[in-house]
């Protein structure tokens, strides 16, 4: 099939790009400039110069396709484009910029998918990537649970576009949702513990809330990428998946090992230490996320190959990189 990929460079979908490739697809991916666009030549793939904010392009990329897969979002502020960028800083008070880059991002998200489904055909499949930290804290997450819609739930605003994709699956397309874990891992790269780390050396002590024994979990990003094509080629209308292998890692061992590797204390932290120790990160830190992914394993045949999180930490070399 012809896929039309968003996100196409980064950690996720390049592996994606690739597992396409080597599965017999031809795929289109979406990158941000001509020079981050070269490894997609080189891996066997065409180019599209563009970003998510250029509805016409997504129109244009998916005119070519038989589907679609989406993962670009817009996590940094430095990849907003300056009107948007100048509305987040100047739009209220200085607490209020993270919420309204937040907000902003998953606005382009949403309008995003919505052009991305209306230019493909009845019957094309459609995949779409969101968070497990949006699901209800505090007990094993399943897939046929909905996110958690509590007033000012973590990750709620972006999660709300997987009611996009429903209303789509009902119009015909065969979509697929999957809630990716707040650590995708691969060597390079861990996640939201990426953030982690830099905190950890600048504050001279890796850090948890309370007793850290909330749990997170995880996944190797090329099982993740061999999840997205079993979803693509497989995966029934409407259905959502979780691309998790460890589903409750408790975030006090990976500040332990985060500690370990770059020879600085462990401590634990109140929830209001938290709130100066972890910065914009820091309402994320005590989520207690575990997450099941038996159905998605049972639906669509996954399985998980790829090392854990914990032996990934132990062997990269990020840390003296950062």
């Amino acid at each position: 099939m012809r896929v039309f990929v968003t996100g196409a460079t980064g950690f996720i979908g390049f592996p994606i790009v690739k597992e396409l490739i080597a599965a017999g697809h031809q795929v289109t991916g979406l990158a941000r400039s001509e020079a981050s666009g070269r490894k997609l030549l080189e891996a066997g793939a065409q180019v599209q110069v563009g970003t998510v904010d250029d509805l016409e392009g997504l129109r244009r990329g998916v005119s070519t396709s038989n589907g679609a897969i989406h993962t670009a979002f817009y996590h940094q502020l430095g990849h907003v484009p300056l009107g948007t960028r100048l509305r987040v800083f100047l739009g209220g008070a200085p607490r209020g910029i993270v919420p309204r880059f937040m907000g902003a991002a998953a606005a382009t998200d949403r309008r995003a998918i919505e052009t991305i489904a209306a230019s493909l055909g009845k019957g094309s499949p459609l995949v779409a990537t969101f968070g497990t930290l949006a699901m209800k804290p505090g007990r094993l997450a399943t897939e046929d649970e909905t996110y958690d819609q509590t007033p000012r739930a973590f990750g709620a605003i972006r999660a709300k576009n997987e009611d996009l994709l429903k209303e789509w699956a009902a119009r015909g397309l065969r979509t697929s949702a999957i809630r990716l874990p707040p650590i995708v891992h691969g060597h390079t790269a861990f996640g939201l513990a990426s953030l982690l780390i830099p905190i950890a050396r600048k504050k001279k002590e890796s850090a948890y809330v309370g007793d850290g024994m909330n749990r997170w979990p995880s996944v190797h990003h090329l099982d993740a990428a061999h999840l997205f094509r079993l979803a693509f080629e497989n995966g029934p209308a409407g259905g959502t998946y979780h691309g998790v292998d460890e589903e409750d890692i408790p975030f006090r061992r990976i500040a332990e090992v985060i500690g370990r590797r770059l020879n600085v204390p462990v401590v634990s932290k109140s929830p209001e230490e938290a709130k100066k120790q972890f910065g914009f990160v820091g309402p994320a830190v005590p989520i207690d996320n575990p997450t099941s992914s038996k159905l998605t394993r049972e639906r669509l045949g996954w399985k998980p190959t790829h090392m854990g999180l914990l032996a990934d930490l132990e062997q990269t070399d990020v840390f003296s990189k950062v």
